[in-house]
């Protein structure tokens, strides 16, 4: 399952194919969890920081909501990111096959990022494992911060990783932690010519 979000600066940009399956599930499930939790459109709106023209379009699959736009959603309506894009995995599997892994795939300026499931997405998961691909010049464009803690290991490639305003380079071989609490973003230097992959784990799921 690939779902392609892409993301711009306001944190929306039009739908490319809000006909899709999985573009329908999404705009299902995100209004599905407000109404559960009594929320009007205004009212989650405000806890989002977004109109409420943004977030009604979103939910009639007339926009899709960046990687930041989601994360804002999800904390809002204690859910996290896996949660929405799950596809009925089955609670007794142990192992996800590579050719059938979730993932969601973004698009900023031209650049991918993708964040390949490595954990299935249960009720009660304690943690949450992904696998970062980032293509060089790509970027999470904005900073986030959440509850929790989180590490990482790179694969292949360098990582610049920024937390609370500095930026460190992680390259291939080299491990990180941070509390997710704080400020943080990440991509790939525009210098480089090869793609990053991280082994990206933090707890509680967020992603």
């Amino acid at each position: 399952m690939i779902l392609k979000i892409e993301t711009s600066t306001d944190d929306m940009t039009p739908a490319l194919r809000d006909d899709t399956e999985h573009a329908s599930r999404l705009a299902v499930r995100i209004r599905h969890a407000r109404l559960v939790r009594g929320l009007t459109l205004h009212a989650l709106a405000e806890k989002v920081g977004c109109s409420v023209s943004a977030l009604s379009k979103i939910e009639n699959r007339k926009a899709n909501p960046s990687i930041t736009m989601l994360h804002k959603l999800c904390s809002a309506l204690g859910l996290n990111m896996s949660a929405l894009f799950a596809d009925g995995d089955d609670d007794s599997s142990v192992v996800l096959r590579a050719k059938s892994r979730p993932t969601i795939s973004t698009d900023h300026k031209g650049h991918t990022i993708q964040l390949q499931k490595l954990v299935p997405s249960r009720p009660g998961n304690l943690l949450q494992g992904n696998l970062h691909i980032i293509e060089p010049g790509a970027y999470s464009e904005k900073s986030l911060e959440h509850e929790g803690e989180e590490m990482g290991y790179v694969l292949e490639g360098v990582l610049e990783l920024t937390i609370d305003g500095k930026t460190h380079l992680v390259h291939q071989g080299d491990s990180f932690f941070f509390r997710s609490e704080s400020e943080h973003s990440y991509g790939n230097p525009s210098s480089s010519k090869t793609a990053t992959k991280v082994l990206w784990v933090n707890t509680p799921p967020t992603f």
